[in-house]
């Protein structure tokens, strides 16, 4: 039973330290998602993902959790309305490591975009590319962030030098082909139209020569509306017509194509032409966006209302409320997907506090029930070993008693007549004093009888557990007349009953075991040894036997 009861908490134990990890070994989990976040950035994420961070108390943990998780989901594209911790893992990078506190600024900075403060992210993001002591292998993702959003917002003259920067220290052609892009469209926000054409001249001979057919297609796009902004229209037309001939006249972006060529005659004067592309535009437009024409639309109706500006020379409130309108929309539906985002990440943390919160109320639900099943194995385990144990001195006991009695009874005629002697009458007197304590002791039914065995050895008992009258000389004899000058003190103060109760005290008996001889009740025996000290005039705190001791033997 011992060793199953040790085994038991054993293997608890196992199972409460393994519902808790180590911070060695979060520290072991973070780093195995460090070094394939760049190589694989989903599996990393989905390694971060089955982190509690709240079980992480240590702030290198806490920074390095929150930086690679809010880096993972910059690389990803996703949300990072719930990263806002990424801020703790940027303050303590900050001038410790070189790679981490850029990395952790860069997604800290992507952070602020995601939640409408797009300068404040382009501040931070400038300020990082500043730096000297950066190399250009580190800060390129930076950057590419940085001129991505510079773009999205049509910088023009600022954005040009980092765009050019960029293009120089991309390695991956591909790369640097979208890093010319962003420069392109830095020079046309910019108005260095002539840059721009050159640059797009070198972008579709990029794509060409790669046969990169929808960038080509893109670029030359580009082109035409680059020649058109410089009044060239002539060539922006035949630009879009080469489009045409290579894509077939109803290709996915159509409606862009005939906007660029009503575009192109609204600013040669030509507006029936202007009005004719535009109406073939939005034809093109409801077959190919449908209900999704938001975009389109933005551009559409600006060229609407400039070709009804040209027509009428007047501005009418309606088209400027349109293209509010149109602008409003895509403001509320920028709007809506952030509070998506924002919805989206606050129902994950819920849905992982709910997974915490089943997590922990299982572990309580589990120790409570293992701390209970200890209890009660530990509790039968004592109970069977005290019960066992008493068993074996009650057989040890009623073997010696049995014994005792078997030897006094068979003792021979000659034996019985020495037991006269002094010392041979003492310890014949002990002997049977001790045999009956020891069986006081365990009041069983059995000792009972042989209670009874021995006093009636040598004479009857008168229906009592024991001969008072060999108790009394035994005591007398014990005891250098004991009974005999209690008896010629208290005599007539005392009870039979009360006496009996002091010989008993005197021969060292216990309360329980004074009840068992005496065959009265604990409490009858509290009541008679009160009864004791009020006749014979005993303080409530002296020892009734060292009182009459000292009384008996003036």
């Amino acid at each position: 039973m011992d060793k199953f009861t040790y085994i038991f908490i054993t293997f608890l134990a196992c199972i409460i330290s393994s519902c808790s990890k180590s911070d060695l070994q979060y520290r072991s989990i973070l780093e195995d998602a460090e070094k394939i976040l760049q190589i694989n950035t989903d599996s990393a994420v989905a390694i971060l993902d089955r982190i509690d961070p709240s079980n992480l108390k240590v702030d290198s943990l806490r920074a390095k959790y929150h930086y690679l998780l809010a880096f993972g989901h910059m690389r990803q594209n996703r949300s990072m309305i719930g990263d806002s911790l990424v801020s703790f893992a940027h303050k303590y990078y900050s001038g410790k490591d070189v790679v981490r506190d850029v990395r952790s600024a860069t997604a800290y900075a992507w952070y602020k975009f995601w939640v409408g403060d797009t300068p404040g992210a382009i501040a931070m993001l400038d300020s990082i590319v500043s730096l000297s002591n950066v190399s250009d292998s580190l800060v390129a993702p930076t950057l590419r962030v940085r001129v991505l959003l510079g773009a999205s917002e049509y910088q023009g003259e600022t954005l040009i030098s980092s765009a050019r920067r960029l293009v120089a220290i991309e390695k991956d052609s591909l790369r640097q082909t979208e890093a010319k892009y962003m420069l392109l469209s830095a020079y046309e926000n910019a108005e260095k139209l002539d840059s721009a054409l050159l640059l797009s001249e070198e972008l579709i001979d990029y794509a060409r020569s790669h046969r990169l057919g929808d960038k080509q297609f893109m670029f030359e796009l580009e082109r035409a509306q680059i020649l058109g902004e410089m009044g060239r229209t002539e060539e922006s037309n035949r630009v879009v017509e080469g489009i045409f001939k290579k894509s077939s006249p109803d290709n996915g972006a159509a409606d862009y194509l005939h906007i660029q060529l009503a575009m192109n005659a609204l600013n040669s004067g030509n507006l029936s032409l202007a009005t004719k592309e535009l109406a073939i535009a939005d034809s093109f437009a409801v077959e190919f966006r449908k209900e999704d024409d938001t975009y389109y639309r933005s551009y559409s109706n600006l060229v609407r209302t400039m070709i009804d500006f040209k027509q009428n020379g007047k501005m009418k409130l309606g088209h400027v409320n349109g293209l509010n309108n149109r602008q409003q929309e895509r403001y509320n539906r920028a709007k809506a997907s952030q509070w998506e985002s924002e919805r989206s990440a606050l129902q994950q943390q819920s849905r992982a506090l709910a997974l915490k919160t089943e997590s922990q109320h299982k572990t309580v639900v589990i120790l409570v029930i293992a701390l209970f099943a200890i209890i009660i194995i530990v509790s039968s385990v004592w109970i069977i070993r005290q019960r066992r144990l008493r068993e074996r001195e009650n057989e040890e006991r009623a073997e010696a008693l049995q014994k005792m009695v078997d030897e006094l009874k068979s003792a021979p005629v000659q034996m019985k007549a020495e037991v006269h002697t002094p010392e041979a009458l003492r310890r014949a007197m002990l002997q049977q004093l001790g045999i009956i304590k020891m069986v006081a002791e365990t009041p069983t039914e059995q000792n009972r009888e042989m209670l009874r065995k021995i006093s009636s050895i040598e004479s009857d008992t008168d229906g009592e557990l024991v001969n008072w009258n060999n108790v009394f000389e035994l005591i007398n004899t014990l005891y250098v007349g004991f009974y005999d000058r209690l008896q010629a003190s208290y005599s007539e103060v005392l009870t039979l009953k009360e006496k009996q109760i002091i010989l008993l005290m005197i021969a060292g008996f216990s309360t329980k075991e004074i009840s068992v001889i005496t065959g009265q009740t604990t409490s009858t025996i509290y009541v008679r040894k009160t009864s004791i000290r009020k006749k014979l005039g005993i303080p409530e705190k002296e020892d009734i036997v060292t009182f009459l001791r000292e009384k008996t033997s003036d």
